[in-house]
């Protein structure tokens, strides 16, 4: 099995290619390009360095949110699209999931966090025990007060992970005990990740089809709230 994987749902980009166990390699950016421009060069100079080609790819994986809208999108599609005409499996993982992984060499409670702004993060939990994830929550957006009273019911180590690591840890080190922030090398949500979630499903042996993928969003988009508003608003006159 050798698994191409993509993520993009916040500002940085990566890809990585994940043949069984191993991690070939992994290519990532955090520079502010935007990543239509610099996700698909990548995966190509990632297969080239690796002296292979896409026929050699036997799945393809994308963390399918939640995240930024934009992200997500450019993302799904790009595995969509690799996978669509070699008629490969295609994989959504979820961010949360997929990030959970760089924080697993960890003992203790695995806060994934992305800003979702309006004091609102996208958020899960996981308990982690020897290298073993236990996922304690649904992927959702959650305000930052009800994330702080939520973590202070666990006594464990509370490690923050994600491009909202940051966030979290100034706004809950001081009256959370415990909080851990990740280190800078692992912080970031990453493609090695999604690619390990990939394999662990494909190895269930179910089908994943790209025509069925679909991002994740949570929430609606600003157009999309916006454009409610007005029709509630019209429909009110």
């Amino acid at each position: 099995m050798r698994i191409l994987a993509f993520e993009t749902s916040a500002k940085a980009a990566s890809v990585a290619l994940m043949e069984e166990e191993r991690l070939l390699g992994e290519y990532y950016l955090n520079c502010g390009q935007t990543h239509s421009r610099t996700l698909m060069q990548m995966a190509q100079e990632l297969l080239e360095n690796c002296a292979l080609t896409p026929s050699d790819v036997t799945a393809v994986a994308c963390a399918a949110g939640p995240g930024s809208f934009t992200g997500v999108r450019i993302g799904v599609a790009a595995a969509k699209g690799f996978a669509w005409g070699r008629e490969l499996p295609c994989v959504g993982v979820s961010t949360m999931e997929g990030m959970a992984q760089q924080a697993a060499i960890f003992d203790g409670i695995i806060c994934c966090a992305m800003d979702a702004r309006r004091e609102q993060v996208y958020n899960a939990l996981f308990s982690c025990e020897g290298g073993r994830l236990t996922r304690l929550t649904e992927d959702r957006a959650i305000s930052l007060e009800e994330l702080e009273q939520e973590l202070k019911t666990h006594e464990k180590a509370k490690i923050m992970v994600g491009d909202g690591a940051q966030l979290c840890y100034n706004t809950f080190s001081e009256i959370v005990p415990g909080c851990i922030l990740t280190p800078e090398q692992i912080v970031m949500q990453r493609a090695s990740g999604v690619a390990l979630c990939a394999r662990k499903l494909l190895l269930t042996g179910a089908a994943f089809d790209g025509a069925a993928l679909e991002p994740n969003y949570l929430r609606l988009s600003q157009a999309e709230r916006e454009r409610n508003a007005r029709l509630n608003q019209s429909k009110g006159e």
